[in-house]
């Protein structure tokens, strides 16, 4: 049975974001433009993700404190909840973590070492992922657990059924260049030197990964019994 998963897209409507989840969820997943003000009405779902974005949590926008309160109305509501990079960061300053602006920014394909938690069942220990970010959880909500690190710091964590995760395992190596080159803040060289690690080889190491959505899927699937009571 296909679950159905909420997917609140905070790209600013980036056509890569609903792409790379609708090839890497098997779900049937409703897309909802989080950053053009659309939120779904309710929380029939069996599922939600929320995508990353190159806004940061704390800026003072009303469609992120809407989507924030949607988001702790999911949780109330005991609804599964996956987190990437910017959606990491949001639920966890939902749960009441706290994200902070880093002093340098994770770009590219980094090594990230995992513990040994449901969402990972798969991925190597120690696996291969792309990031993109200049923003982090620097403290875990309450009842929180780190589930992910690396030399950034925090690269995952987990509390009950919401699972937040820094990395971008979603990404195919176009849209790892393309955000990259979109970076017109960062130098010229440290650019072009990213997207030069971005190849076949590299990209073939992160796939394992992307094992993460399926592991999420599963969690979120309903039992035939469960179905039946809908």
């Amino acid at each position: 049975m296909r679950p159905r998963i909420a997917l609140l897209d905070a790209s600013h409507g980036d056509p890569n974001t609903p792409r790379n989840f609708r090839r890497e969820l098997d779900a049937d997943l409703s897309v909802f433009g989080v950053s053009e003000g659309r939120l779904p009405e309710g929380y029939d779902f069996d599922g939600v993700v929320v995508s990353g974005s190159r806004s940061s949590v704390y800026d003072d926008e009303p469609w992120i404190e809407a989507t924030r309160e949607w988001v702790r109305g999911a949780i109330e509501h005991d609804l599964p909840a996956l987190g990437i990079c910017w959606g990491h960061q949001l639920l966890a300053d939902a749960l009441g973590g706290t994200v902070e602006p880093m002093d340098e920014y994770e770009l590219g394909y980094r090594t990230v070492e995992h513990t040994d938690d449901d969402i990972f069942d798969g991925v190597p220990e120690s696996f291969t992922v792309f990031t993109t970010h200049s923003d982090a959880v620097t403290e875990l909500p309450d009842g929180a657990d780190r589930i992910a690190e690396n030399d950034y710091g925090i690269h995952g964590f987990r509390h009950g059924r919401v699972w937040g995760l820094q990395s971008h395992p979603e990404y195919d190596p176009e849209t790892a260049e393309d955000v990259v080159r979109g970076k017109d803040h960062l130098a010229d060289e440290r650019i072009e030197s990213v997207c030069a690690d971005i190849t076949e080889e590299r990209y073939a190491e992160a796939l394992a990964a992307k094992g993460v959505f399926e592991n999420f899927r599963r969690a979120v699937t309903p039992t035939p019994e469960q179905a039946a009571g809908d």
